[in-house]
């Protein structure tokens, strides 16, 4: 039996505020009053684990046992087939200490030359972690290829060079709430709410 969030204040433990948004529109439906790690100057915790999941997880408890609130943890990265699934769990720290997503797609780019498998997927683990130690985690996937040179204003991180399965424009291409329907964070979320929101 998963546990209910019941309302009120939730951390979203993340200092990235893309993500930040992007988790407050999706849970805006659900009576929680999203608070981000870097509103509440929480340290961000060494991502340690080997799994998406792993690093989600530790990221959560981290925040809910330094808050005192129940706790949001998002880890997601992207996935590219040729690259033997790199970046995968270092999607952020190919962005480098300044988060420079342009430095990150430049190396993907470059990491890929010769190849011609362009195939990728984004990954997002989400973590719901309760002050006590309690988690409930849940995994989403969208498949789809990578495309160079970057592509579109809109969303963050690897968006402006991944183009969803069955599209021809970027995810940085559309409009939020076309992405949000279809997206690895929405996948992992549907998960969520039905489990723990509903």
């Amino acid at each position: 039996m998963h546990r209910r969030f019941t309302g009120g204040r939730l951390v979203v433990a993340s200092h990235n505020p893309g993500k930040v948004r992007e988790i407050g529109e999706l849970l805006a439906p659900f009576k929680a009053e999203v608070i981000s790690a870097g509103e509440l100057s929480l340290p961000e915790p060494e991502e340690t684990e080997a799994t998406f999941i792993g690093n989600a997880k530790l990221k959560a408890v981290a925040a809910a046992k330094t808050s005192g609130l129940v706790a949001l943890a998002d880890d997601s990265g992207l996935a590219v087939a040729a690259l033997n699934g790199a970046p995968g769990i270092y999607s952020a720290r190919w962005a480098g200490p300044t988060k420079d997503f342009s430095l990150a797609m430049a190396r993907v780019e470059k990491e890929l030359a010769g190849k011609t498998d362009r195939t990728a997927k984004f990954v997002c683990a989400l973590a719901l972690c309760w002050p006590d130690g309690h988690c409930e985690a849940f995994e989403g996937e969208v498949h789809g290829a990578l495309t160079f040179p970057a592509r579109g204003e809109k969303g963050f991180g690897y968006d402006p060079i991944f183009i969803p399965a069955g599209f021809s424009i970027t995810f940085a291409e559309m409009e939020p709430a076309a992405k949000h329907a279809m997206s690895h964070r929405a996948h992992a979320f549907k998960q969520l709410v039905e489990a723990c929101f509903n």
